[in-house]
């Protein structure tokens, strides 16, 4: 899709233009958390997420890419990238709380709220980048319920989080694609070929 091609692109040099890209069309499901460890291993997610009080924090968009990316705009205005050692830090730690039962990420929805939000860590690991950073923590997540019916509530609103769904799908159907369907995949690119396949065919007669 030229449109999530783009996206990746952007995201890919770090660029700040996939905030105002146009949402991907696409039917969306439930389960594209559980997917994203099978499926997007081979790419990535491009995530913003921003601070909206002190220490809480929520996902306000986040894209297919070819390698991922967490840009963090903080309360006093600053953006900055987080980088691979701080994002596993975060998922360690959270993965620490997930088995002593204090993250609010496998707690009913009423705790969360009654703690005022998520934290870094957890808000992360709800993120598609932290379904792929955090893959190794698996079933902890992926087959929890309270998990599943709140994961909602990681996004700035209903729209970010419809748009997530759809792009991951439509990127996911883009790279499944046969390729004796003639399409590219998540990357490439059969112009080439079909250019030498006709002009092989012409020259033979």
């Amino acid at each position: 899709m030229k449109h999530i091609k783009k996206i990746a692109t952007y995201a890919a040099i770090g660029g700040f233009g996939a905030i105002v890209m146009a949402g991907l069309s696409g039917c969306g499901n439930n389960n594209e958390f559980e997917s994203a460890n099978e499926q997007n291993q081979a790419t990535g997610a491009f995530v913003i997420i921003e601070e909206t009080s002190a220490g809480k924090y929520k996902v306000v968009e986040e894209y297919p890419a070819s390698q991922t990316r967490v840009v963090l705009k903080q309360l006093d205005g600053t953006e900055r990238v987080l980088s691979k050692e701080e994002m596993d830090a975060l998922i360690a730690a959270e993965n620490a709380k997930i088995d002593d039962g204090t993250s609010n990420l496998t707690k009913p929805a009423d705790a969360q709220l009654s703690s005022g939000g998520l934290g870094l860590g957890e808000i992360l690991l709800s993120s598609m980048a932290g379904a792929i950073i955090g893959s190794w923590i698996g079933n902890k997540l992926f087959n929890n319920q309270n998990f599943q019916s709140q994961r909602q509530a990681a996004y700035k609103n209903p729209s970010a989080y419809t748009r997530s769904v759809n792009s991951f799908n439509n990127a996911r159907s883009t790279a499944n694609a046969p390729k004796s369907s003639g399409k590219s995949g998540f990357f490439g690119s059969n112009t080439q070929n079909k250019a030498s396949s006709s002009s092989t065919q012409s020259s033979g007669g």
